[in-house]
């Protein structure tokens, strides 16, 4: 009774460790074979198998079952509410965090987002626009961008005298 008990538990740690990579259907899953699990563990206690292990696992197992239900329910059901909201931020302005030289991080709508400029460098405190989502990288356009610096490219002096300190 234990190795299936054991063997249960596991599944949902699996589940929900897999539904962070695959989204909320393995986190609906996930509750729904804690609830399982969490029967199977009160057949045991009615059994006669009442130990302090099986009553820990029991609480451990309605906590977990109960919160990544509730997290598998809430994202299927936002999910099929309407648009992902990355798509809603093309064309969203926000505000250069650090550096963009060329990628960096910006603050759109309130969240921090990974952004690449690319229209040139952009100082911190520099206004973008989004022009592409990426995943969770944005595609931003500055609108005072830094002309890009040569690369290596040796520097041309113009006029004068250069001195030098001892």
């Amino acid at each position: 009774m234990w190795i299936i008990a054991g063997i249960l538990l596991g599944l949902v740690v699996l589940a929900f460790l897999v539904g962070f990579h695959t989204g909320p259907h393995s986190h609906l899953a996930a509750g729904i074979i804690g609830l399982v699990a969490a029967v199977w563990l009160v057949i045991m206690a009615v059994a006669g198998r009442s130990a302090p292990l099986l009553w820990a696992l029991l609480s451990a197992d309605l906590v977990v079952s109960a919160g990544v239900g509730v997290m598998g329910w809430f994202g299927l059901s936002h999910r099929a509410a309407g648009t992902p909201r990355a798509t809603r931020l093309e064309a969203a302005e926000g505000v250069a965090l650090s550096d963009l030289a060329p990628e960096g991080i910006v603050s759109v709508r309130g969240e921090q987002w990974s952004a690449r400029s690319v229209n040139g460098h952009v100082r911190a405190g520099g206004r973008v626009q989004v022009i592409r989502v990426s995943g969770v990288h944005l595609e931003v356009w500055a609108e005072e961008p830094e002309p890009e610096p040569n690369d290596g490219a040796p520097k041309l002096e113009t006029g004068g005298s250069r001195e030098t300190s001892t």
